[in-house]
């Protein structure tokens, strides 16, 4: 337990030292050296290479998450588990690289009108895409060896200190956006092959097809299991992919680069939660398998509160002194109501709680299937409709009312086949205060009290007036005994993690 206590401090560090990069890189020197649309053309490259590799892998991710424990034995080799992986993406990669290219003349007029750049550009969505799906599987790999740090660090740490160099460069004008384009792109193999060189130094990787044996017995429920979580995330992608795509067509690249800007933005936000979640995700596995539903539902109403509190103050942080923090990236501004309206998505996102891992560890895994790719029908066909008439104001609406669609019924479900709801009273004591500090600040824009201040000063007060206002009186009037209660015990392991790591 020692060494996954160490494991597990050292990766929730890393992320976090990751997560400030990420947003140098991509909040503020994107913003600062690039133009909107080659901010667009880079985030949708990526973003279709991250769909790529999410179709290539084949459901391998998912079937070594889930099954690599029953073939872990050294001294079978793992019964080729690896290389039965490596062997699989070479043909998901084939077979996709294969229809991008057979399917050229059609993308190319999809895009060439609104978006003519991202045709110069798009077929480096191939070589990406199979940087990022043998990071995956090599990963995945590595989770299931209990070595987490090493990819952790590469992926969190070193890839966005490349990228930062590439950003420096240009900067100085050493390299113009084309050459800058090319080694943002290569650069994201380098992590892949390190840990490809780390595979072999561990004689971990072996080339002998001979090798590969699936026992019997996990032959029927590796192939279901593989393909029911590999459409599941397929559709979730296609999801987080479509607005991007759909916008370049209709809209163009400019305008890419702001809502995707924005999805940055959102998303950062939704990174506590998600360490929250990783870490409650193993004891709904380890409460469904006591069938403890007692403390399921316990846990499930704690991790809500706590991603209600997170949503609202993260939408706080950036809503109330959203106009000064756009003045520093006026080319943005046209941003301001889509992450109004997709945090809407995401702070019910973070308020339906577990749901999602309830359904995924339960016996009903199907129909958390079925609810995604309802989501993605949803978030498809209102693009059509609302992007032609509202922009990227429409995609947000969208994505953001599909999001509020899917967890509400998500929830439903669950509480209609487990008994299990996430909702108490006290969480509508947080949302009654949320509002009436809304209303405080309108009161004090409609007075002009800010008017006669800089905009850092400006900034500054109004980020004092946020926690002041909201988070003192949530801890002082113990309005969310939930809230206080977990983020105390999960403070508490969190210095027993530190302590032991130190050991």
């Amino acid at each position: 337990m020692g060494v996954v206590q160490r494991d597990a401090a050292k990766t929730t560090i890393l992320s976090f030292v990751g997560l400030s990069l990420g947003y140098l890189n991509k909040a503020v020197l994107f913003v600062a050296l690039l133009t909107t649309e080659q901010v667009g053309l880079l985030n949708l490259v990526i973003t279709v290479s991250m769909l790529f590799a999410q179709l290539s892998n084949l459901g391998t991710i998912y079937s070594t998450w889930r099954f690599f424990p029953f073939f872990r034995n050294e001294s079978k080799g793992h019964y080729g588990f690896l290389l039965m992986n490596i062997l699989l993406v070479l043909i998901g990669v084939s077979i996709f690289a294969f229809l991008i290219l057979a399917f050229n003349g059609p993308i190319v007029e999809y895009y060439n009108k609104k978006s003519p750049l991202f045709t110069s550009y798009y077929l480096w969505v191939i070589p990406l895409g199979i940087a990022n799906v043998f990071f995956l599987i090599f990963e995945s790999y590595l989770r299931g060896l209990f070595k987490n740090v090493l990819p952790v660090f590469l992926q969190e740490i070193f890839l966005r200190l490349l990228v930062l160099t590439g950003l420096i460069l240009l900067s100085f004008k050493v390299i113009d956006f084309h050459q800058f384009f090319i080694f943002h792109a290569l650069v994201y193999f380098i992590p892949s092959l390190i840990l490809l060189v780390y595979l072999v130094q561990l004689k971990e990787l072996s080339f002998s097809i001979s090798s590969i044996t699936v026992p019997r017995r996990f032959r029927k429920i590796l192939i279901s299991f593989s393909f029911f979580s590999y459409f599941n995330t397929l559709a979730t992608m296609l999801v987080i992919s479509m607005d991007a795509m759909m916008i370049a067509s209709y809209i163009g690249l400019s305008a890419t680069g702001v809502y995707t800007t924005m999805i940055y933005l959102t998303s950062a936000l939704m990174v506590p939660y998600r360490s929250i979640i990783r870490v409650s995700s193993t004891f709904v596995a380890k409460h469904w398998k006591e069938r403890n539903l007692i403390a399921l539902q316990e846990l499930y109403q704690k991790s809500s509160s706590v991603g209600l509190l997170i949503g609202l103050l993260g939408f706080l942080v950036i809503f109330v002194p959203i106009h000064e923090l756009f003045t520093f990236i006026k080319d943005y501004k046209s941003g301001i109501y889509v992450f109004v309206i997709l945090m809407v998505g995401r702070i019910l996102d973070m308020y339906s709680g577990l749901n999602g891992t309830i359904f995924s560890t339960s016996r009903k895994f199907k129909y958390d299937l079925y609810f995604t790719i309802l989501l993605c029908v949803m978030v498809f066909t209102m693009n059509l409709w609302l992007i032609p008439k509202f922009g990227i104001n429409g995609a947000a609406i969208s994505t953001s009312f599909a999001y509020v669609a899917y967890n509400v019924l998500r929830c439903y479900y669950v509480y209609h086949l487990f008994r299990l709801q996430p909702f108490n009273w006290s969480q509508f004591k947080l949302i009654a205060l949320f509002f009436a500090f809304l209303g405080l600040v309108e009161v004090l824009e409609y007075f002009q009290v800010f008017e006669d201040m800089n905009v850092i000063h400006t900034i500054v007060l109004k980020e004092i007036l946020v926690f002041s206002g909201f988070i003192f009186p949530v801890y002082f009037f113990n309005l969310e005994p939930e809230i206080i209660s977990y983020s105390k015990s999960m403070y508490q392991k969190l210095k027993g993690i530190i302590r032991k790591s130190k050991n």
